[in-house]
């Protein structure tokens, strides 16, 4: 396993706030609100990054293009969700960090037509970032915000530019 990129504390602190719209309330409000932007503005793909938003999503008949999790609710073990996929990769990516095998897993998953559920051993949260860097234009990646709501980050050259200097300032290493 490579890791490439290595969260920083100054990046951790700026990373607790919202990359994107911050929808508040309950799983039912959000995913209602979430409905609405969808039918609206009908994004090319749809990315959801943690268990209880992908659970939700899917439970409201909201299908992701692809779903990230790692079969843990608020650092918690958790019985793995059901979710149709026409593929689920398996992958590592230790907490804080971004290893090469989910970046390159989330990049070949968004180039398909297919649904994929990537299934992570380790921690899924960075991997907003990266679902953000290789969505089509116009796409959105919405996953969770402990205790305020989902967070739907619709994604633009500008967010690319965004992510793009985020991951330029993580800790850029590469070790086995």
């Amino acid at each position: 396993m490579v890791t490439m990129y290595k969260l920083t504390k100054e990046l951790r602190r700026r990373l607790k706030e919202p990359i994107g719209t911050l929808i508040r309330g309950s799983f039912n409000e959000t995913t209602k609100k979430f409905k609405e932007i969808v039918e609206r503005e009908k994004p090319p793909r749809i990315i959801s990054v943690g268990d209880t938003v992908s659970k939700n999503l899917v439970r409201n008949h909201v299908f992701p293009q692809l779903s990230i999790v790692d079969n843990k609710v608020m650092r918690r073990s958790i019985q793995p969700i059901p979710l149709a996929a026409d593929e689920t990769i398996f992958v590592k990516n230790p907490p804080g960090t971004i290893t090469e095998e989910a970046l390159t897993a989330i990049r070949e998953s968004l180039k398909s037509n297919r649904r994929v559920k990537i299934v992570v051993e380790g921690e899924e949260d960075l991997l907003t970032l990266i679902a953000v860097l290789y969505a089509p234009e116009d796409s959105f990646v919405v996953y969770g915000q402990p205790y305020k709501g989902v967070v739907v980050v619709k994604v633009t050259k500008e967010k690319k530019a965004e992510v793009a200097k985020i991951l330029k300032a993580m800790e850029n290493i590469s070790k086995s």
